[in-house]
């Protein structure tokens, strides 16, 4: 659990997110999260602290985050049902304890608001009931969180509509009556990444695309060929910078075997694509990264995000 303790702070550190709720939905897909667990006590603190500083409040990001995973190592798992305090909301509220430097002994303000803040995101936790769900409750003391402080310090988060994506991983999920059920989302658009051999820059998009564009569309890839595994150094490196490892979820494909898809994105493949049925088509006209320096996987890895990223709203905002 340590080692998970360390991810966390590393991811957060590298972490460019204003938005706690994109961070949290982005750290909750890596491999090292699992779908419920103690490790949700520094989680959701994290992202909370990082989108903060991030956002221009002034603090030592490093030492927080260090101080934050002492405090989680004290927190046992299954708190809820056995304290009846839930642990995400006691990593907001350490969180902010950890932001105002206060203590047992604090006679300020900041000590009223600590425990105001916790009681208030206890409270909308206990409104929706149990069984347990480390997802929904993060979302609603990060949401609780948000509204807190620019409540009381005029900090302003980002607060866009959150959509769960975890409902099948989550055997007690309670469906529709939990508030970001999925069954509750719009209409979701269904996005092709394609190129040649669908096994570098059509893989890296749908990688991203599931991690920071899932509640607006879905992600698919696939080529005019295939090869029998995706490129190495990309599963590598996506491991190492996000936290994706691209061989848990996907493989190559044949265009064939895609569904009907809305959005089509060739990745500037320098052949004829085919004519898929879409009602949007665009090419990013990316370099090919294979059999380069790890440098020209990174180039192209975050010009891929920024275009996940412009795509998300873009469609959004349809």
């Amino acid at each position: 659990m340590a080692d998970v303790y360390e991810q966390i702070k590393r991811d957060c550190l590298l972490a460019e997110e204003h938005d706690p709720i994109a961070l949290i939905m982005r750290l909750m897909q890596t491999d090292y999260i699992q779908i419920h667990g103690p490790e949700h006590h520094m989680l959701d603190g994290a992202c909370f602290l990082t989108a903060l500083h991030n956002t221009g409040v002034e603090f030592d990001l490093d030492a927080a985050l260090e101080e934050l995973i002492v405090r989680s190592k004290k927190m046992p798992g299954a708190t809820c049902g056995q304290w009846g305090v839930c642990g995400s909301a006691a990593s907001i509220g350490a969180a902010l304890s950890i932001l105002h430097g206060t203590g047992p002994l604090s006679s300020d303000a900041y000590y009223r608001d600590n425990l105001l803040y916790t009681s208030q995101a206890l409270h909308r936790i206990a409104e929706v009931g149990g069984p347990r769900c480390c997802k929904r409750n993060a979302f609603l003391s990060i949401r609780e969180g948000i509204d807190f402080v620019e409540e009381h310090y005029g900090i302003k988060l980002p607060r866009n509509e959150i959509y769960c994506t975890f409902s099948k991983e989550n055997a007690q999920c309670i469906g529709n009556r939990c508030p970001f059920s999925g069954e509750k989302r719009p209409k979701q658009y269904k996005v092709a990444f394609v190129c040649v051999h669908n096994s570098c820059r059509s893989q890296i998009a749908e990688a991203l695309g599931h991690q920071l564009a899932s509640d607006v569309f879905e992600s698919y890839s696939a080529g005019t060929e295939t090869k029998s595994e995706i490129n190495p150094d990309a599963v590598r490196i996506m491991k190492q910078k996000y936290g994706i490892d691209m061989n848990v979820r996907q493989h190559p494909k044949l265009l064939s075997e895609l569904r009907p898809v809305d959005v089509v994105i060739t990745m500037g493949c320098n052949v004829q694509c085919p004519s898929l049925p879409c009602t949007y088509r665009a090419d990013w006209g990316l370099p090919d990264p294979t059999g380069k320096e790890d440098a020209a996987f990174l180039d192209v890895m975050q010009q891929v995000e920024n275009k996940v990223l412009a795509l998300r709203e873009e469609l959004k905002n349809l």
